[in-house]
């Protein structure tokens, strides 16, 4: 890779893209290339115009990381493209995430394994539920897990967020907007495998309960957690009032959440119905748990090739 990185961004107009453009100029990155749909091709986001991601672009070898934040099928399509002019792909979408051939990663629970030409960027409910459990499954071990999210609109994408701005007060409700599985919706399944996967504790029982709240930005989880070893709540406190990206509040919200770097937890108390404790969470889904995780593993990435 070249002393000063090019980095490329895929989807950069949508909900993910824009923020992720904001971020990398945040965090001093200059030598960016923004990539969408033909559509949106000459339109100037956040001071860069837009290029159309055709493969022979994406493929040219001009770039050093990309950035992708389209849908699984648009991944599965064009990932290789940038793969094959000798980039790190580093991808949002569903489509590499369970694949044992590729690392799922968050930074700051299994950073050493961004390794490889594919990397895959964790669900949003993911990213901030393991930098949560991952230190408390150090300290005591993990026996089960039990979670239910409130997520907000933005996770379905920009025109969602606009359907909501237009949609009357009175219409506001609970939605359950995924394709079902069984029993189970598909955020649901892969909230479960993917927290296997990234903490590697493949029997790890979970159990996940997804739902969609009238809330823009920012989605918040409640977690019941049960340990191998004895922990309390004062405990566990402690533990993640010194863990990376996690900032403890009373009663951490979405509105707190927006626009923030960290995971936010609060409601630690002991479960009444077990022996474990009980929590309350709230992430910026498109900052920390999406565009953010990302740039950090690409930033972990450049990091390794600048010190070698």
């Amino acid at each position: 890779m070249a002393e000063q990185p090019a980095i490329g961004v895929v989807g950069a107009t949508g909900a993910v893209g824009t923020v992720t453009l904001q971020l990398l100029r945040d965090r001093g990155f200059e030598n960016v290339r923004v990539f969408a749909s033909a559509r949106s091709a000459g339109k100037v986001v956040n001071g860069w115009t837009v290029e159309e991601a055709t493969p022979e672009a994406l493929s040219a070898g001009d770039v050093d990381v990309f950035l992708f934040s389209v849908g699984t099928g648009a991944s599965r399509e064009l990932v290789p493209h940038a793969v094959s002019g000798g980039a790190v792909a580093i991808d949002k979408s569903s489509a590499f995430r369970l694949d044992p051939n590729y690392p799922l990663v968050v930074p700051e629970v299994n950073g050493e394994r961004a390794t490889g030409s594919i990397i895959a960027n964790p669900n949003c409910c993911t990213i901030p539920l393991t930098c949560v459990l991952k230190p408390l499954h150090d300290a005591a071990g993990l026996a089960r897990v039990r979670v239910s999210t409130y997520q907000s609109v933005s996770g379905a994408g920009a025109q969602r967020m606009e359907q909501l701005r237009a949609e009357p007060v009175d219409e506001h409700d609970l939605r359950m907007d995924w394709t079902w599985d069984g029993d189970e919706t598909d955020e649901e399944s892969k909230i479960r495998a993917e927290t296997q996967k990234i903490l590697e504790l493949p029997e790890l029982p979970i159990s996940a309960t997804t739902v969609r709240v009238p809330v823009l930005v920012g989605h918040a989880e409640s977690v019941w957690v049960e340990f191998d070893d004895s922990l309390s709540a004062a405990q566990a406190e402690t533990i993640l009032r010194e863990a990376p990206s996690v900032q403890l509040l009373d009663v951490p919200t979405p509105g707190d959440a927006a626009r923030t770097h960290d995971v936010l937890v609060g409601r630690i108390r002991p479960d009444r119905a077990s022996n474990g404790i009980v929590l309350f969470l709230a992430c910026d889904n498109l900052v920390k748990g999406a565009a953010l995780n990302a740039i950090q593993i690409a930033e972990l990435l450049l990091s390794a090739v600048t010190t070698q």
